[in-house]
């Protein structure tokens, strides 16, 4: 059952997971968003453009800016914790039932929250550990557990998982009680991964897109230019309008408040048919940040 959208949501502008709860299409990513001055900055300028969605994660080590950062932000804008939705993830060091249950009470902690709209599971591996290790499958398998365990006890509203292939996937769905609500990936037009969406749109997996800029690489390419000049929009707004027009969500990370801004503009016009072809077809299977098929 659908779950009710907070005021200062916009409908259009939003999921409905697996759980029934609503997600914001469009968050802030803050991968190497560092001090608390940065921190508010970033949360502050996307507050005021209407970004109700913060990723953040263990080892990003910023959690306990980012809580104190919505402390003094949130009354600001005449919000609530309920307006927010807060995602955090798991750091790969800390696989296994009983790390991952006390990783996530820190990152609570951290968070100063009574509990996380989605908590991930970050990598499939462990740190420290060869990717291809079999013991990755029963430490992955072991926290999941853990996830479990504290979904039951509504101190994680949903839970998922990030960089995880159809073959992680497919293993997760064999054992779990509760199924995954988002599959966090790296995905832009030269990682398409058509193959690991079609596989969540029919196991009912929101796939959630990062480093959709291929780690600020893309916005350069003719292509994306020649695309933006013709939309009248800006390089950037084009790669994330690709994603959200095949329903994926997108969570832009900056620490300049005017490209927070930028970033947010993305709902009032379209990409034709023919730009997402385009865009489509520099497909490549290059991943900028990880690859996760190795890991066994």
């Amino acid at each position: 059952m659908q779950q009710e959208l907070p005021a200062s949501w916009a409908p259009k502008r939003t999921v409905w997971l697996n759980t029934g709860a609503p997600m914001p299409l469009l968050g802030l990513g803050t991968f190497r968003l560092q001090g608390e001055e940065a921190v508010q900055l970033s949360l502050d300028a996307a507050l005021e453009n209407g970004y109700r969605l913060l990723d953040t994660a263990a080892v990003y080590h910023n959690e306990a800016a980012i809580g104190h950062a919505l402390g003094k932000l949130l009354p600001r804008h005449g919000l609530t914790r309920s307006d927010v939705f807060l995602t955090s993830k798991l750091s790969p060091r800390d696989h296994g039932e009983e790390l991952a249950e006390e990783a996530c009470l820190r990152s609570l902690k951290e968070l100063g929250c009574d509990y996380l709209d989605l908590y991930l599971i970050h990598w499939p591996g462990t740190q420290g550990r060869p990717q291809e290790d079999p013991g990755n499958r029963e430490r992955r398998r072991q926290s999941w557990r853990a996830l479990e365990r504290l979904h039951g006890a509504g101190k994680l509203r949903a839970i998922g998982v990030s960089n995880y292939t159809v073959r992680h996937l497919e293993e997760l769905l064999e054992d779990c009680q509760v199924r995954p609500a988002v599959l966090q990936v790296e995905f832009h037009p030269e990682l398409v991964q058509s193959e690991l969406l079609s596989f969540c749109r029919q196991e009912g997996i929101h796939l959630q897109a990062y480093s959709s800029l291929g780690a600020g690489q893309l916005v350069g390419r003719p292509e994306v230019a020649n695309i933006a000049a013709r939309r009248g929009q800006s390089p950037a707004q084009v790669l994330l309008r690709w994603a959200l027009q095949q329903g994926v969500s997108v969570i832009p990370k900056s620490a300049s408040p005017s490209r927070v801004a930028e970033n947010s503009q993305l709902w009032s016009w379209d990409l034709s048919q023919a730009d997402m072809e385009e865009l489509s077809s520099m497909d490549c299977g290059k991943h900028y940040c990880w690859d996760p098929s190795g890991v066994a």
